[in-house]
């Protein structure tokens, strides 16, 4: 996994309900924890784009809920600043639900663009995005 190269803020909390861009069947996922985040005693948990996060599916379909999921953060709606010193934005929040933590998703197409930084990240999740924006 690369590192990010961008300045983001964490904008996702713990808890937070986060729709998905794919056809995994999963409609919308729940953040439970975010991997590789380290804290403060007391302290929740905040995800950011190319993140990789175990979330509940709340909404999909009835063999995918009740699970839980790895999911990579693909589009959040907050800004950020890249290293050229571009400001970025999406309308929305997005996530892709993966098949394991290796980044092989489980979805086959992808609605909407993907950010860079989770396209750098994660070359699978690159192969099939149409739009990396």
């Amino acid at each position: 996994m690369k590192a990010l190269s961008a300045s983001m803020s964490r904008c996702l909390p713990h808890r937070a309900k986060v729709p998905t861009c794919d056809n995994s069947g999963a409609k919308v996922l729940r953040i439970i924890s975010v991997k590789g985040t380290k804290g403060v005693k007391g302290r929740k948990p905040e995800a950011q784009v190319g993140d990789l996060v175990l979330a509940s599916v709340i909404k999909g379909t009835p063999a995918m809920r009740k699970q839980v999921v790895p999911a990579i953060i693909v589009r959040q709606k907050k800004p950020y600043r890249r290293p050229d010193g571009t400001h970025i934005c999406f309308e929305s929040n997005a996530a892709v639900v993966l098949k394991d933590e290796k980044g092989t998703p489980k979805g086959t197409i992808f609605k909407g663009p993907i950010s860079k930084e989770a396209a750098d990240r994660w070359p699978r999740i690159s192969k099939i995005a149409r739009i990396i924006l």
